[in-house]
């Protein structure tokens, strides 16, 4: 299975990505997994409605364009639907189960993701009705992924 992370903007907290090497270095022995970054917009405080709407739309174009077109695509959005860890390792097995053998999940940036990406997407997946930093989300997103395959494979974890 090969897996990719797609997220807008650069991981600079250092324990954030020093989190996200250990999990992607764990899931080798499970897939391929590959975090792609794309470049966020500038998105000043007091914008219209427009203005936000184009700066999602330009991130949106730039997630799309790293995504081919036979990839399964999980959206994260606060709307989505919410799944328990074993939840998430079904809907992986699932996957692989009927020939969906590349995933990208998708974490938007501070202002979420384009009504284009949401269109493209197969699964809208919500961590909580919370709103969380997209930087940190992605460690906690490489985590559950590495914890699903670790459930499909009957294999310990903590819980």
């Amino acid at each position: 299975m090969k897996i990719s992370i797609v997220a807008v903007g650069k991981l600079k907290e250092k324990y954030l990505k020093q989190g996200i090497q250990e999990y992607v270095k764990r899931l080798g022995a499970y897939a391929n997994i590959d975090i792609i970054e794309v470049p966020d917009e500038k998105a000043p405080e007091n914008m219209s409605d427009a203005e936000a709407e184009e700066v999602k739309r330009k991130e949106g174009e730039r997630i799309l364009s790293k995504i081919s077109t036979d990839t399964y695509i999980i959206s994260l959005e606060i709307m989505g639907e919410m799944l328990t860890s074993e939840g998430l390792a079904r809907k992986m097995d699932n996957l692989a189960t009927h020939g969906k053998s590349k995933i990208a999940l998708v974490i938007g940036g501070s202002l979420g993701l384009s009504k284009e990406v949401t269109d493209r997407s197969d699964f809208a997946l919500s961590f909580s009705k919370m709103t969380f930093p997209h930087q940190l989300m992605r460690l906690v997103l490489v985590e559950q992924v590495y914890r699903a395959f670790r459930i499909n494979r009957g294999e310990p974890y903590h819980k």
